[in-house]
Parts: structure tokens; sequence; C-alpha cells
């Protein structure tokens, strides 16, 4: 069936891992009680593609062959790589932690990356897999088409326990269990990407699930 994604707004979500001898860890935050969507609930850092992310960067790595082919599934071709730097603007945005490389861009940069470029940093792409994908049902009053990346904590140019750099849209940010992470209060798609979240760390590579619906209907599909 047809997609209805003209009025979903582009979102791009990313799950950093942290391996630890206490088993793995996800970096989370509490949203504002003051926030208009999913006040009070902890998520994983991320937000709307933003215009600045579809402007000509360059990169410390470019996405994978096989990530790229997945988010052009039942998608924009041209929005993959900027989907790609938006997860990681947005984690630097909101936490401060930076997926990068050393690198640099010899044209103007965008006032939302100056920061990051600031750093002697480049994105790194390479370090993004892509992992799920779910879009809002017809008829809310917010719409979003959110893309789920994971990356490993390791790949991060910054010191993961910093968060003196982030912004204040998240709160509590802290690095959790996923059994802990699951008595948080969580939206019900962040509690669906857990879950899938644990069995790839438990079984490995598997298909990129994707959530959608159709009428009162909830369809599980795979990219």
């Amino acid at each position: 069936y047809t997609l209805s994604l003209h009025d979903a707004l582009p979102i791009s979500t990313i799950i950093l891992i942290r391996h630890t001898t206490d088993g793995p860890m996800v970096l989370m935050g509490q949203r504002g009680s003051a926030a208009v969507f999913m006040p009070n609930k902890f998520v994983f850092p991320g937000g709307a593609l933003d215009p600045s992310d579809r402007a000509d960067l360059s990169h410390a790595t470019e996405l994978p062959d096989t990530v790229r082919e997945r988010l052009n599934k039942h998608s924009d071709p041209e929005l993959a790589v900027p989907l790609a730097r938006a997860a990681i603007r947005e984690l630097f945005e909101e936490t401060g932690q930076a997926l990068g490389r050393p690198g640099t861009h010899a044209g103007d940069i965008p006032a939302d990356w100056q920061a990051f470029y600031d750093l002697g940093l480049a994105p790194h792409l390479a370090g993004l897999e892509f992992v799920f994908r779910a879009i809002t049902p017809v008829g809310q009053p917010r719409r979003f088409d959110a893309r789920f990346f994971i990356a490993d904590a390791a790949d991060l140019a910054s010191d993961p326990d910093d968060f003196s750099s982030a912004c204040d849209e998240l709160s509590h940010l802290h690095w959790v269990s996923l059994p802990q992470a699951r008595k948080l209060e969580l939206p019900f798609i962040t509690e669906v990407v857990l879950a899938e979240i644990d069995s790839r760390l438990e079984n490995g590579p598997r298909p990129v699930p994707f959530f959608s619906h159709k009428g009162d209907r909830s369809h599980f599909r795979v990219l």
C-alpha cells in the first residue's frame, strides 16, 4: 500500500551503545515537563531534519552502501546522507557528544554545524548503523517519520561522561543498562526500539524493522 508521508516530519534518533564490564549501556535523557511532545519521557537523543543537514558538508568517513540502500527503501534517496548527518548533529547538540574524526570543511559551514567543525572534526558517518524506522499514524496532531541509528560509544571523539556542552533540551543525561532503561517512563516506540537493540546485541545484525500504520492496523515490514 502507499504510505502517507507528505505530512510526516523526518526525524533522526541515535542510540549510543557503550560496552562495559557490566554489560551494554545506552545514553538517554529526559524531556522537560513543559515539552509539547512527550513531556517527562526518557528518550534517545534525536530530532528533526534541519536544512543545514542538507548542506554540502565534508565528512571524515562516508555512509556505508548497505546503510544507504536501506535508508533509500520507501524513501527519497536524497534524504539518506542528511538523515545520518542529523543524527550526529542532534547527538552533539543535546549531549555534547561528538561522533566525528579529524577533518575540516573548506567552504561555508552552516551555523548549526559550526561548533562541531570548530573541534577539528568532521562527521563519522561510517560509525552509524540504521536499525529501525517508524511512522506516526495518520490523524495524530504531530506526525514523524523517524529513523533510528546506533553507534558505538568507542567511536566518540569526546569524553562519554562529559555532558557539559549539552543544550538544555534533555535533562538527566546518563548511561543506563537495557533492563534499567525499560523501567524508565518511555514512549511506546522507544520500548519497541529497545527490544530491537537487545535482540541485535544478543543475536547480531538483522533486517531493519519498518513500523507503519494503515487505518486502525499497525504493520511491521523489513528494509
